[in-house]
């Protein structure tokens, strides 16, 4: 594809775990990015982002689920020592560092607890179903709190952030693993309609030109996929016959 036309990319999970993985990852970038909560907007958005998380924490197992990957991961390293010609110094850093990120993961307290135990997030977390509910007169507490200095509420953040870092460092690594095991290659579209054996990926990694207007329907799980290609104008938008795109099976 032509890197003269920007593309977006569209990532597409193949079962449940990846689906948990990838929300996590988008909730924590949020929590990332909003590291300086100087307005009560800003505020918001990150204890909606707290409120997520720990909602996605409670329904699986995810310490778990993560390990298991870690493992795979080390294994599948593993398995480049037979093959000729591998930087084996590059395998084996790798290896130390999902080791790091499994001890780190495994001896951390319950995910999420410390922050179900904040006094702050707690009351937020109550008030965000209310339309409107976090008013300064529904909640004092966050009223008061945006209007102590900056650097005790950076303190603060940063303190909450740190105690998701063993989730986080595990979660960046597996998914990085995980997106670099397929390489993007050219693939046809007929009509709007593509599909292929999915070979017990985990993940569909789709890139596509802007100036389609096009975006990915996708349905699938391990074993086979199919994706519809549809006009973001739903009246006007026209989808070619045959639409070059980029798709990685990972």
């Amino acid at each position: 594809m032509s890197d003269v036309s920007p593309s977006v990319l569209f990532e597409h999970p193949l079962n449940e775990k990846m689906r948990t993985w990838l929300r996590m990852e988008f909730l924590l970038q949020q929590l990332h990015g909003q590291r300086a909560l100087s307005e009560t907007a800003i505020a918001l958005t990150f204890f909606r982002a707290v409120a997520d998380l720990l909602d996605v924490l409670e329904r699986g197992e995810v310490r778990t689920e993560l390990l298991k990957e870690l493992e795979r991961q080390q294994q599948k390293l593993l398995a480049w020592a037979d093959v000729p010609g591998v930087d084996m110094s590059l395998v084996d850093q790798l290896r130390n560092q999902l080791k790091q990120r499994a001890a780190a993961l495994m001896s951390a307290p319950r995910l999420g607890q410390s922050l179900r135990e904040d006094r702050l997030i707690s009351l937020v977390r109550q008030r965000l179903s209310i339309p409107g509910g976090c008013c300064s007169f529904d909640l004092p507490t966050l009223h008061m709190w945006m209007h102590a200095p900056q650097q005790e509420r950076d303190d603060d953040v940063s303190k909450w952030q740190q105690t998701l870092e063993p989730l986080n460092q595990a979660l960046i690594m597996v998914l990085d693993l995980i997106r670099q095991s397929g390489p993007f290659r050219n693939q046809i579209s007929l009509n709007g309609f593509f599909q292929d054996n999915a070979e017990g990926a985990d993940l569909l990694r789709l890139r596509i030109n802007l100036a389609h207007q096009l975006y990915p329907q996708i349905s699938g799980h391990k074993t086979r996929y199919a994706i519809r290609f549809l006009p973001l104008d739903s009246e006007l938008g026209v989808v070619p016959e045959r639409l070059t795109f980029e798709l990685a099976c990972c």
